[in-house]
Formats: C-alpha cells, sequence, structure tokens
C-alpha cells in the first residue's frame, strides 16, 4: 500500500439512513475502487469503515507530501508517481514512509472517532492504578492500528531482495514517526482550578509534525547496500560509517534512518519520473537558482485582490473591504 496516484480521491458516496444490507454493499463497492492487493481488498471488506480510513489517509498522504516538497524540484506530483515507485530513490523512500504514518494516522483517528466497528478508543489499562488519574475522553488508538497495520501490509522477512527490505524499512520509519508523535494529554478538575484529579488520554501529533519530521529524514537519507551477517547466516542493510574513528566496515543505518539503494534523476526535465520544472513558480531569494536548473526564470506582474480594513459589526461578523494589490511571480523557463 503507496501513493500511486491512480487512487480514487473523491468522496465515497454517503452511507446514510439505509439498512444493514445496503450499507455492506456500498462497504465492499468502497473497497473495489481502491487500488489494493487481494488479500488487502478481503482485509478491507470485513473491515466495514476500513475503506473510507483508507480514503482518507491516501488524500492525507498525498496532501502532506506535496506540501513538503512545494519548492524542490520534484514536488511529489501524481505524475510518473508509479514509475518512480519501481526505483529505489531518496523519494521512492519518502513516499513508502509518508504513506504508512498516514494510514497508521488515519487507522487510530478512526478508531477513536468511532469510524471502525471493530476498534474503539484507547483507554490505556496499563495506566489505570495511577492514583488520582482518570482515562477520560477518547484517546487515538494506536496500539490497535500499528497491530492491523502490519497485517494489512503483510510485512514479511524477505531473504536476499534488497529493495523489499529497503522498502520494509522505510514504511516502518513511517510508523515510527506517528508513534513518537503520541502525546498524553490530561485536563485538570477540582475546587479553584486545583488538580485533585486529572482527566488524561492519548492524543496523536498533527499530521503536519509528522510530515516535517519525515522531510528531515529525507533530507538525511542514507544510501545502503546488502551486506552477509556472518552472525545469524542473512543479509542485512548496511550504510557508510558515521563516524570517522569507527573501524573500517559497514554501518547498519538507523530504525529512524530512512533508506534508498540508488541516486536520484535531477527532476529538472520532463522524464517518467515527473514533469520536470518548467513553469513551476519559484522564490527568487530562495529556491529559483536551484529549481530552475540554470535555464533562468520569468517575471510577471499581476493584481490580485485581498480583504483589507477589516472591521468587527455588532454582534457576530466581520465587514471587510476589497483591494488590489501588485503581485510579482518568477516562473522557470523552458
Amino acid at each position: 500500500f503507496s501513493l500511486t496516484g491512480k487512487e480514487a480521491l473523491t468522496h465515497f458516496p454517503s452511507l446514510g439512513p439505509s439498512t444493514n444490507s445496503a450499507q455492506g454493499k456500498v462497504h465492499v463497492k468502497q473497497c473495489d475502487l481502491l487500488k489494493l492487493s487481494r488479500k488487502q481488498k478481503r482485509l478491507c471488506r470485513r473491515e466495514p469503515g476500513l475503506a473510507e480510513t483508507l480514503r482518507d489517509a491516501i488524500r492525507l498522504g498525498i496532501l502532506e507530501c506535496q506540501y513538503q516538497f512545494r519548492s524542490e524540484r520534484w514536488n511529489c506530483s501524481l505524475e510518473g508517481r508509479t514509475s518512480l515507485l519501481k526505483r529505489g530513490f531518496k523519494e521512492t523512500a519518502f513516499l513508502y514512509a509518508v504513506s504508512s504514518a498516514a494510514l497508521t494516522h488515519s487507522l487510530a483517528r478512526a478508531c477513536s472517532a468511532g469510524r471502525m466497528e471493530r476498534c474503539t478508543c484507547d483507554d490505556s489499562p496499563d495506566l489505570e492504578n495511577r492514583k488520582a488519574w482518570q482515562w477520560g475522553v477518547c484517546g487515538d488508538n494506536l496500539k490497535y492500528s500499528t497491530k492491523f497495520l502490519k497485517k494489512f501490509l503483510g510485512q514479511k522477512r524477505i531473504g536476499k531482495d534488497l529493495r523489499a527490505k529497503v522498502d520494509i524499512h522505510n514504511t516502518n520509519v513511517g510508523i515510527k514517526a506517528v508513534k513518537n508523535g503520541l502525546k498524553t494529554t490530561c485536563k485538570c478538575h477540582g475546587v479553584s482550578g486545583s488538580c485533585a484529579v486529572r482527566t488524561c488520554w492519548k492524543q496523536l501529533s498533527p499530521f503536519h509534525e509528522i510530515g516535517r519530521l519525515l522531510k528531515l529524514r529525507y533530507d538525511d537519507a542514507v544510501k545502503v547496500f546488502s551486506t552477509t551477517n556472518d552472525a545469524v547466516g542473512h543479509s542485512e542493510l548496511a550504510g557508510p560509517q558515521r563516524h570517522s574513528h569507527s573501524p573500517k566496515h559497514p554501518a547498519s543505518p538507523r530504525s529512524t534512518d530512512l533508506v534508498y539503494v540508488e541516486d536520484s534523476p535531477s527532476f529538472c526535465r520532463p522524464s517518467k519520473y515527473s514533469l520536470g520544472t518548467a513553469g513551476r513558480t519559484c522564490s527568487r531569494e530562495g529556491n529559483c537558482d536551484s529549481m530552475c536548473c540554470g535555464r533562468g526564470y520569468n517575471t510577471q506582474s499581476r493584481l490580485v485582490t485581498f480583504s483589507c480594513h477589516c472591521q468587527v459589526q455588532w454582534c457576530c461578523y466581520v465587514e471587510c473591504q476589497q483591494c488590489l494589490q501588485e503581485e510579482v511571480v518568477y516562473s522557470c523557463k523552458q
């Protein structure tokens, strides 16, 4: 499961107040609209609410990817996505990570929102015995989410297939990024604001924070190769040593590192991986030189309308005027 660009991103038809039988048929149809393996479709059909959650995850992952790469040569466009996923680039690594992170995040939120039939809130039973704590509000159920996700993705230990190992590693980086963002949020109750009793719940970080973390991982991604571990008798991922004082033998990438196996193309010109950067808008003081790949950029002035001189009117609305402002736009030459 990853972002291929062929997924249906439109909203599915509302289930509405129909019969259980009709709801079931709509749910199965929703599963069939998604680009899934045969096993994943079977799981989807057995989990009412999952198809809608998968669609939300696809949308969440694509939008976050495009936001994080909005100023890069590769802007996470849907064009060329299928070809990109067949290669072992840094960009492929990010796609696997952001896909699994979006699915983990969406599943956990769907459980706590009551949109999934087979899971509910995270009630954190391991912490119930703490004094003056009472678990309330519906916490994001990351425990169910990660357990189901591993079953859904069907992760297995792949023998000597380097790409499979890399894809699984990057998928797990995405899941771990969501786990690391899980926080305990508490609210105090008591006389005069005292904290005699606290209501606490588990809450995931906003997905923007997870996307920002994965983009940092992308910037520091590690190029790896396959090496045989004599002690355990199977191949492992290995990369360059991080410190000069370390012995001259390969080091295993950290579980939080995004990894890749081949250098990326420049993405400057149209190819099967992207549309190139011609016509892309850029910042003259920021990224025009890099994004335009030395071809230069065009400068264009345009008038834009915006709300101005806004005033709050009694009682409940804001009144604004419409103003015009000249804006200079820079775009990469052909």
